[in-house]
């Protein structure tokens, strides 16, 4: 959504208009959920997330900033929102989040590895997100899951843009590590069990 059609949506939904607020809700309500169960790691926590930043982003569009992107300020209040469960119970991640499953009809051998394979793929990059400390982690997210620009996360993080393409270049290359050290325990592991 661009930003003159999402200013006139948050116009609309300040006035009351519930067409606008579901426009708002539903351009926004995937991405947002993505984002926070990457960060989190569960489901139901990133659903409670999601919903209470709209509650909350719902209440408050009187000092919502036109200076701003509307995702940038519901994004920013999820990720607060996100903290605070954070301090109070403690990051764990779900190992099942990343989870995909086969068709209900049996697959043919093919589709079956290949699905194995996605879900090996998948597992990885979970592990090696959890490995990233938390501020490269949303970087990664942001970026390569929402396609933020550098400049957008910058203004979002409050820091410079070099910054946060300092932050981008460490996270991949530490998820590399992670990714690959993982794979050659994983084959070694199998070596000893064949």
């Amino acid at each position: 959504m661009n930003r003159s059609d999402e200013y006139a949506l948050v116009r609309k939904a300040k006035a009351g208009d519930e067409q606008a607020i579901e426009a708002l809700i539903g351009a926004h309500q995937d991405a947002l959920y993505a984002f926070i169960l990457r960060l989190s790691g569960h489901r139901e926590a990133a659903q409670d997330i999601v919903q209470d930043a709209f509650v909350r982003v719902l209440k408050n569009l009187h000092r919502f900033d036109h200076r701003f992107r509307f995702s940038t300020w519901l994004f920013t209040i999820a990720k607060r929102l996100y903290m605070n469960s954070v301090q109070k119970l403690g990051p764990s991640y779900d190992s099942q989040v990343a989870d995909i499953r086969p068709a209900r009809n049996p697959s043919p051998p093919r589709q079956t590895e290949r699905i194995e394979t996605l879900r090996n793929l998948r597992r990885h990059i979970d592990t090696a997100l959890a490995g990233l400390a938390p501020q490269q982690r949303e970087i990664i997210l942001l970026f390569h899951q929402q396609n933020w620009a550098i400049a957008e996360i910058a203004q979002h993080l409050r820091m410079p843009q070099g910054t946060v393409k300092s932050h981008l270049h460490r996270g991949r290359k530490r998820m590399k590590r992670l990714i690959l050290a993982s794979r050659t325990m994983q084959r070694q592991v199998a070596e000893v069990w064949s």
